[in-house]
């Protein structure tokens, strides 16, 4: 029994030892702040009641950066352009299906700004991942501004005149 818990014992320590503690917190910071910054752009949407809310965003955002951390932390020397193909070929299929064409007579298509912004939130999550924290924050503010202020800016359809 003493045996059995000195071996026990010192597998724990031999795994401990192994975990890369400062790659690790480096990696979760670049998670966490992937998280926020997706977080950020997933509100304004949720706000306006449109598809694609703050939990999709930041869980993008997440897996963006979880695959470009994993990829670099794995090989320092990697091929990035692998994993970003990876990561907006599938984010590309999410943002179809946040993309909806309404059965109207002008066939009116919804949903194509919440997946430009799953898409831009992809690039952030990526850009996060690979340790450009400040790059990924300006691209956030940058988005943000486009989604609030040019819907200012931009007519409402129903105003626009009618196509015969």
């Amino acid at each position: 029994m003493y045996r059995d818990r000195m071996l026990i014992a010192e597998s724990e320590t031999l795994l401990l030892a192994a975990i890369d503690w400062e790659s690790d917190l480096r990696i979760a910071i670049r998670m966490v702040v992937a998280l926020v910054l997706g977080g950020i752009l997933g509100w304004e949407r949720e706000r306006k009641d449109r598809p694609a809310g703050m939990r999709t965003h930041m869980i993008v955002a997440l897996g963006a950066a979880l695959f470009t951390a994993a990829a670099l932390e794995a090989d320092p020397d990697a091929e990035l352009a692998q994993v970003v193909k990876g990561i907006a070929a599938g984010v590309g299929f999410l943002g179809a299906g946040t993309i909806l064409k309404e059965r109207q007579p002008h066939g009116e298509i919804k949903g194509l700004t919440s997946a430009a912004n799953i898409w831009a939130t992809a690039a952030i999550g990526l850009a996060a991942g690979a340790g450009l924290l400040v790059t990924a924050a300006i691209a956030t503010v940058l988005a943000f501004v486009v989604l609030k202020v040019v819907s200012f800016i931009e007519p409402d359809p129903k105003d626009l005149p009618e196509a015969e």
